[in-house]
């Protein structure tokens, strides 16, 4: 996507070096910061440098192919086999993260040419599925419609176009007359600075609303339509997303609020059968009990913003069960959320 005059993709490798767009200072501070190992791709994803389904899988494809790259000729099957369990321990619940360290760890062991060109291929083939995610959910999209979101399921998530946001971007350039209400979601308040930079940078009319807000603003008959991204889909529909998701669906349900899922085909996990099955990643209570931002000097500065002595706790993600989701955009089209329309994406994903 566009930022000033260049078009950028959230992260991509050129020669043993991976680069990114590093994510913690947005908005306040644009910066392209280089990974040059299966150490430095951990950490970046672990401390969400880098973050977003998409994005996740294409940074945990690029940490595969480095490790092939810079794997020793001694012990290399012990150390390419920790070098994945690395990778993979990073993000649990982001089923992207483990659908590309699969595909480069079989095609590394045919050769490390292979595991570069099959973590490449997982950057273009996200990016290409984003796109195709604006072209089927635009349908859904009225011209004046008011969307809301939760978390950034953006450009900034994936590879480029993004899948909660890319059917915006497709109506909106095709001049339909869109707002969206974005979910400041607490505690990383990603719909804040994310999702609000990209519809900013956009041109796009949008209000960023208090995580709370949701209800009140659809018992008022302000939201046309609800689109969120996915980090796991399992089998029957259940879907693990951001927390707040499940809040979001629920009351969706109540007003009547169409409540779509947008995701690619490699976000789904055909081997978890419902959402009781899908890992809930933990994160720090310190996201909870502070929050990050430029002081008047413009110098990044953490502050605690809770009671002092409180405890707090941080599951990153919920599980909306199929029942609440009108339906999933994919890049293959638009699917209801059950067993056997799932199951028909499953061919399409080997």
């Amino acid at each position: 996507m566009l930022v000033g005059t260049k078009n950028y993709r959230t992260v991509w490798m050129e020669g043993p070096t991976v680069f990114l767009i590093e994510q913690n200072l947005l908005p306040f501070e644009f910066k392209i910061i280089q990974a040059v190992d299966t150490e430095a791709c951990c950490e970046a994803i672990r401390s969400m440098k880098i973050r977003g389904a998409g994005a996740i899988g294409a940074m945990a494809g690029f940490a595969m192919a480095l490790a092939f790259i810079r794997a020793p000729k001694i012990n290399t099957e012990t150390y390419l086999l920790a070098a994945r369990k690395e990778i993979e321990a990073t993000r649990p619940t982001a089923r992207n993260l483990f659908y590309a360290t699969e595909k480069v760890f079989a095609a590394g062991l045919v050769s490390v040419e292979e595991a570069i060109r099959m973590a490449q291929w997982i950057a273009d083939k996200d990016a290409e599925d984003s796109r195709m995610i604006g072209v089927y959910g635009n349908d859904l999209i009225r011209d004046g419609f008011r969307v809301e979101t939760h978390c950034n399921a953006g450009w900034l998530a994936f590879v480029d176009y993004g899948t909660a946001l890319s059917p915006i971007y497709t109506a909106s350039k095709q001049g339909k007359k869109i707002f969206v209400y974005v979910d400041e979601t607490r505690p990383r308040s990603q719909g804040a600075r994310l999702t609000a930079w990209e519809l900013q940078s956009a041109g796009i009319p949008h209000v960023i609303i208090p995580d709370n807000a949701g209800a009140h603003l659809m018992s008022h008959g302000k939201i046309d339509l609800i689109i969120t991204g996915a980090d796991r889909i399992a089998r029957n529909g259940d879907t693990a997303n951001k927390i707040g998701t499940l809040e979001k669906a629920i009351v969706a349900k109540e007003f009547g609020i169409p409540f779509y899922i947008a995701a690619p085909v490699s976000t789904f996990d055909f081997n978890c059968t419902g959402g009781n099955e899908i890992p809930i990643e933990e994160r720090s209570e310190d996201e909870v009990l502070y929050q990050e931002g430029p002081d008047t000097d413009g110098i990044l500065r953490k502050i605690l913003v809770c009671s002092p002595g409180s405890h707090a706790e941080n599951p990153a993600f919920d599980v909306t069960p199929a029942k609440y989701i009108t339906g999933i955009i994919t890049e293959k089209g638009i699917i209801k959320p059950d067993r056997k329309s799932i199951s028909g994406l499953s061919r399409t994903n080997k």
